[in-house]
């Protein structure tokens, strides 16, 4: 192998707030402000420098509405950025099971159920 895959993966993703993006993008929204909304943490220079870089690793696109005014700015996850659904839906899995006191307030473990497409 010329290098790990998972880290190749990981150099992908693995910047603060990019999973959470992603995530973001995955229960359809699109738009700058949208992900400043629903990102805890996530501050509007930190926000644009990592959607540039995931426009920049193909994760995602980006579409100019110039015809309108205001200019409206969305961005599209990639077939690429599609693909991370199952990384996604494994991590929530584990969360759920096993760190079940984190995430509910309940602290009792849960089970995840995926929509297939």
């Amino acid at each position: 192998m010329k290098c790990c895959p998972i880290d190749t993966t990981f150099k992908l993703v693995g910047k603060k707030f990019t999973i959470l993006i992603i995530r973001e993008m995955m229960q359809k929204k699109t738009r700058f402000n949208q992900f400043v909304d629903h990102i805890e943490g996530v501050n509007p220079k930190i926000l644009s420098a990592r959607l540039k870089e995931m426009e920049q690793t193909g994760l995602i696109k980006r579409k100019v509405y110039s015809y309108e005014m205001p200019v409206r700015v969305e961005y599209f996850l990639t077939e690429k950025g599609r693909a991370l659904k199952s990384i996604l839906d494994q991590m929530a899995i584990f969360s759920m099971q096993y760190c079940a006191k984190d995430v509910f307030k309940d602290g009792k473990p849960r089970t995840l159920e995926i929509e297939v497409q």
